[in-house]
């Protein structure tokens, strides 16, 4: 949801919004979009179909860019979309209010804009505050 509030940023791109929601797919409108399984650091098998499908879709798509707000699939869209030159945009979770994401501090060294929703979480070397995306 957090990205779909970032779509005006979008407008005039060739889009492709990737998700492991498939209920989302009336919020897009006419871009692409695509699903991939859910999984976490526990199910190794999950992970690795996931990395697959993203591995796929970013192989397909060929983006100039990949933003994401989270979790396993941002993460290996962003490595994924490095490896063909990409830019990557790491929007950590409104939800992570305490302390950064285990997924956003993997990314960090990755990520070409790292962004926290939350001001007191931005650092220096770490992640900026630019705002929230209530």
């Amino acid at each position: 949801m957090q990205l779909l509030r970032l779509r005006p940023a979008f407008e005039g791109h060739d889009v492709t919004f990737v998700t492991v929601q498939p209920g989302y797919r009336a919020d897009v409108g006419n871009a692409r979009f695509r699903v991939v399984n859910d999984a976490t650091r526990w199910d190794k098998i999950g992970l690795v179909k996931m990395a697959l499908r993203l591995a796929w879709i970013v192989l397909r798509s060929r983006p100039h860019v990949v933003v994401s707000t989270g979790a396993a699939p941002g993460y290996f869209a962003i490595r994924l979309g490095k490896l063909i030159g990409a830019k990557a945009v790491w929007v950590d979770s409104i939800a992570n209010v305490e302390e950064i994401s285990m997924t956003g501090q993997l990314v960090q060294s990755r990520a070409d804009l790292w962004l926290t929703q939350w001001p007191h979480l931005a650092r220096e070397g770490g992640p900026r505050y630019a705002g929230a995306v209530l």
